[in-house]
């Protein structure tokens, strides 16, 4: 048995059984993969793959659970390289972020720059998706930290660190006659404009729709969207008042539009830092998480982390 027959297991069942996709991911031969993945399941007694002819077409019962283990393995042995990259290139390697857009744009620039002076031998990498995305980048190795405010609880895999709170703010053109408001804006003032906001996966968009839900009002929402700037874009347009991440808005950028608070109006929300609980973590991807959010210092994670190893 061989890492390398475990690693095309996985990545066929991660390709949705399509043999030639693994081998072009691999950069190795589809006949290779599948001489491979024989030799394995002679060794093992047991078919993984059920086959109609040369396709593979579904994965059979005992196989499911040597995909489970398969994975496992190579998560370990990943684990253990970077056991060894840790101490002998403690300051080089690399470091791969999963996050939103708001997050992306908005939160990290600051600890990014500062992580980069730091540490200037280590690859830094931001994939960008929806909550659900980042999550599962995670699972699957493609990525070491997901930075979210949604999603993160719904994977059990995955050690939940609160990073910090934040609200909502009403955006609006210039001129806009709320802004004439003597008295906090109401939810009754809003519903009376289309609404350009959030997709309903992003940025604690539940909550918004929570507080109207609540109040029994629907609002016209014309336009929705994964990305503040696009949010902004067609607010300054005219196409409708928009909600968003009060941190989102920049005066000097932004200075065609108005922000309106309305943090009263929705429930505040949580980003939070989401890791796997089998993950080695090296040292600095520790030191970036205490950049972005400086009460998670490594003893904290580690804690975390320890508490969610069913092995521990």
């Amino acid at each position: 048995m061989k890492l390398q027959q475990l690693r095309y297991l996985v990545e066929v069942a991660k390709q949705g059984l399509n043999v030639s996709e693994a081998a072009e991911k691999l950069h190795t031969s589809q006949p290779g993969i599948s001489k491979q993945i024989r030799l394995l399941e002679d060794e093992l007694g047991i078919q993984v793959f059920i086959r109609n002819g040369k396709r593979v077409v579904s994965v059979s019962d005992p196989g499911r659970e040597v995909l489970k283990i398969s994975e496992r393995i190579l998560r370990e042995a990943h684990n253990l390289k970077r056991v060894g990259d840790e101490f002998s290139r403690e300051s080089e390697g690399s470091l791969t972020i999963a996050t939103t857009h708001t997050q992306a744009r908005y939160a990290l620039p600051g600890p990014i720059a500062e992580f980069v002076k730091r540490y200037p031998g280590v690859r830094l990498s931001i994939k960008q998706g929806s909550p659900t995305q980042i999550c599962e980048m995670v699972i699957q190795g493609e990525a070491d930290i997901a930075i979210a405010t949604e999603g993160i609880a719904l994977f059990p895999e995955l050690a939940m660190l609160p990073c910090y709170e934040w609200n909502r703010s009403v955006v609006v053109p210039e001129g806009h006659v709320l802004l004439e408001l003597g008295h906090p804006i109401t939810l009754d003032e809003i519903v009376r404009y289309p609404l350009v906001t959030y997709d309903f996966a992003f940025s604690g968009r539940s909550k918004i729709n929570k507080a109207f839900a609540n109040a029994d009002l629907t609002p016209n929402v014309v336009l929705t969207a994964i990305d503040t700037d696009v949010i902004k874009t067609y607010v300054g347009l005219g196409l409708g008042i928009g909600i968003i991440a009060s941190m989102a808005y920049e005066p000097e950028r932004d200075n065609h539009l108005r922000l309106i608070d309305a943090s009263h109006l929705f429930e505040s929300s949580t980003t939070k830092i989401g890791i796997r609980k089998d993950a080695y973590l090296r040292g600095f991807a520790y030191t970036f998480i205490e950049l972005f959010a400086p009460h998670l210092t490594r003893r904290e994670v580690e804690a975390s982390l320890l508490a969610g190893d069913p092995d521990n």
